[in-house]
């Protein structure tokens, strides 16, 4: 009986031994994406490329909402000298141009969006081969995008910042 006991406690013990042996052989990698979004050549040539494709339509609307600003203190201001008429026909245009500015700056944050989602996927996209590459080249076993808390050990993204901007 006693060996028996015995016997199982030393499977036991060369178990875990096997468990905390294998643990040392994994390797675990993380990567910040929001770093790379922030601090990667892609990431940033594709804001600019944004800032270029969208600043046209932003100055009309800062024009169009400036326009729009001037008109209602000028309503306010004229409004006691006007007749009835006048200051309806003027409220009514003024909320025209409002609902016209309104529309435009809803079609400018939605076209804005879409276009920074399809810049933010290329940059994604281009990151996880330089992860994948990486991973291979450098034989981790996983590598994690999102945690809640991760080491410093096991950070990457700086390694992959660098070889996206290597271009490599």
């Amino acid at each position: 009986m006693k060996t028996k006991l015995t016997r199982s406690l030393l499977l036991v013990c060369l178990g875990l031994a096997g468990l905390t042996l294998h643990a040392e052989e994994f390797r675990i990698g993380f990567i910040n994406t929001d770093r790379i979004f922030k601090e990667s050549s892609t990431a940033k040539v594709a804001q600019t490329k944004l800032e270029q494709e969208f600043s046209k339509r932003e100055k009309e609307l800062m024009e169009l909402g400036n326009s729009l600003k001037s008109n209602s203190e000028k309503l306010e201001r004229d409004s006691p000298t006007l007749s009835d008429s006048q200051r309806t026909t003027r409220q009514r245009q003024l909320s025209d141009q409002d609902r016209e500015f309104q529309r435009k700056r809803r079609e400018f944050q939605e076209d804005l969006n879409a276009r920074k989602n399809e810049e933010l996927q290329q940059v994604l996209e281009k990151a996880n081969k330089v992860v994948k590459q990486i991973a291979e080249a450098e034989k981790y076993d996983v590598i994690l995008q999102e945690a809640v808390y991760i080491s410093p050990k096991h950070d990457i993204t700086d390694k992959v910042i660098k070889v996206i901007n290597s271009g490599k």
